[in-house]
């Protein structure tokens, strides 16, 4: 299936992260309320990596725009950019400007629920509601799976193991088509990918917010976690949940961290009933 099934794939040029604009490269669908899906982190990983079954079903409703963020998927890497958690929000950001969007919806995965916290803390105003999936934040400490992540190397068999050790509690889920697409994917972003957590220039792996910060959001939000979580800890979604001033957390059973892919149906409906209000 291409992208052209589901939505349709556009470019843009966004200004302000690095000295010239970013070709940024997202995929837009559905018409009405605009929400936002801002992916994860991991070798191989876009939009429609991450979201290729979310689009279909948020876009029966709403206006679903799912971009690749700075240094990943078909967006452009510019040789000046220095990859942090503020880059890559104020990528987003930079979006929605071009895009003319006053205030939207979020649905992050992991790093992109990440994301989604800083732009509700710094911009209130631009955000309605967010989905926060598998998301970083109080609590949260260096797992095995992000250690391996962070350790990948290219390889078919190298994809395989890491998706079928860390992303998902169902194997049938990870099909040779998968691994082949994602290690293809991660080949051509993979010098960038390892530099923004292991070079010293960029600020990767400093994704941490205190206490304070999460209380000062007041932005309606749903957590949204995998009980068997090896990336993410489930109880990280647990503290926020008790810090966060306007927020639910649903918990599904017999899922990793790829909520949206093992879960799909359950997924789109329960986010789509969020959204709506």
């Amino acid at each position: 299936m291409t992208t052209t099934d589901i939505a349709q794939g556009r470019r843009v040029a966004v200004p302000g992260v690095t000295a010239g604009p970013i070709d940024t490269f997202y995929l837009e669908a559905g018409s009405g309320d605009p929400v936002v899906l801002l992916h994860g982190s991991g070798p191989g990983v876009s939009g429609w990596a991450n979201w290729q079954h979310t689009i279909p079903g948020l876009a029966e409703h709403f206006r679903v725009i799912a971009p690749d963020t700075v240094g990943y998927g078909a967006t452009s890497r510019p040789g000046d950019v220095v990859y942090s958690l503020r880059t890559w929000s104020d990528h987003i950001l930079g979006l929605l400007d071009v895009l003319e969007l006053d205030r939207v919806s979020l649905v992050g995965n992991s790093l992109g629920g990440r994301m989604a916290l800083d732009l509700a803390e710094r911009h209130p105003e631009r955000i309605s509601r967010m989905v926060l999936m598998g998301s970083p934040g109080v609590g949260m400490t260096v797992t095995d799976g992000l250690k391996a992540l962070r350790a990948y190397e290219p390889s078919l068999e190298n994809m395989r193991a890491l998706l079928l050790d860390y992303f998902a509690v169902n194997p049938s889920i990870i099909t040779d088509e998968l691994v082949r697409i994602r290690y293809e994917a991660g080949l051509e972003t993979f010098d960038a990918y390892r530099a923004m957590f292991l070079d010293p220039r960029h600020k990767g792996n400093e994704l941490g917010i205190t206490e304070e910060q999460v209380r000062s959001i007041r932005t309606p939000s749903l957590l949204i976690h995998g009980r068997e979580d090896k990336v993410v800890p489930p109880e990280v979604s647990w503290t926020m949940l008790h810090l966060l001033q306007d927020a639910d957390l649903h918990v599904f059973a017999r899922c990793g961290h790829w909520t949206q892919i093992e879960r799909a149906a359950e997924f789109n409906e329960l986010v789509a009933d969020f959204l709506r209000g």
